[in-house]
């Protein structure tokens, strides 16, 4: 498995991580949760990515794979959902990130993410601080922030943030305007949201969801979907080998429930990055028709 440094961070993570939120009871059974989550390491794949959101996937990490706790780098997301405290608040930070080490039976999170906090209540300046003391208190190893747009941008220059997490795919390229670069700059990590795009080239007309719906017509419009009319064009690969390795991200968070889904992604990202005419026109195709188009989150 490719490793990179998720930025000045200390911590190196798999070119691909796995985003746990498809491990709720209403998609995969508990065994087969802890038979995924269990292969999940096996096969190299070293950075799990969970929210407070995610219904059981924080818990069924816990269960299955604490006595692995040494073996992976370990990511969530906070801010909101805590009983008998308002969302989006310095308490509601504090006792959600005590509730996550609890229900992940862990000492301590790598990365703990502000998970998609509005601007105003990042500029107000109290949950930030509140991921920061936690940091310094050892709670967690990286204050994070996970979003897109005028959020990132703030993430990106506070100097809080030792990492951010942001859409970043074929159909979805705002962050490698200048983003890219500043997160290098400033020595913060990437982690890539996304980078399948809702695998869109599978549909032939549009998806009701709305960002589904929004890459199905940001595919068509660049043109994509022409060369996805040639049955050897394998755009999951494609797609995901773009998103690791030509946007500056340390890692491109796949979530799945299916182990078979699990193996192809690792085989598309032990090749590498793709040919450079190739990602080179990838990244014009976007440039041309869609520069202007915000990330979605």
């Amino acid at each position: 498995m490719i490793r990179h440094d998720l930025g000045r961070s200390g911590l190196r993570v798999s070119a691909l991580g796995f985003g746990a939120m498809h491990l709720n009871d209403g998609r995969v059974s508990e065994a087969d949760a802890g038979t995924l989550l269990n292969r999940v390491l096996d096969l190299g794949v070293d950075l799990i990515d969970t929210a407070r959101g995610y219904g059981l996937s924080e818990e069924r990490i816990g269960r299955h794979l604490a006595h692995r706790r040494q073996d992976f780098v370990l990511s969530t997301k906070i801010g909101y959902g805590v009983d008998g405290v308002p969302d989006w608040t310095y308490d509601c930070i504090v006792l959600g990130l005590e509730r996550a080490l609890r229900v992940l039976q862990t000492d301590w999170i790598d990365i703990v993410h502000l998970h998609s906090c509005p601007l105003p209540v990042l500029e107000r300046g109290d949950v930030v601080q509140a991921l920061v003391d936690a940091r310094r208190a050892g709670k967690l190893r990286v204050a994070a922030y996970s979003g897109d747009n005028a959020e990132i941008d703030f993430a990106l220059a506070c100097g809080a943030f030792g990492s951010v997490q942001t859409s970043l795919s074929v159909c979805d390229q705002a962050h490698l305007a200048d983003r890219a670069s500043r997160a290098a700059q400033a020595g913060i990590g990437v982690i890539a949201k996304r980078p399948l795009a809702g695998a869109v080239w599978r549909f032939d007309t549009r998806p009701g969801e709305f960002a589904e719906g929004q890459y199905w017509d940001r595919f068509r419009a660049m043109g994509l979907h022409e060369a996805d009319l040639d049955d050897r064009v394998d755009w999951g690969e494609i797609a995901l080998r773009y998103a690791a390795f030509h946007g500056g991200a340390a890692s491109a968070i796949v979530g799945t429930a299916r182990l078979s889904h699990l193996e192809r992604n690792i085989a598309a990202v032990a090749r590498g990055p793709l040919p450079g005419e190739q990602a080179d026109a990838l990244r014009q195709a976007f440039v041309r028709h869609g520069d202007g188009w915000p990330g979605l989150i």
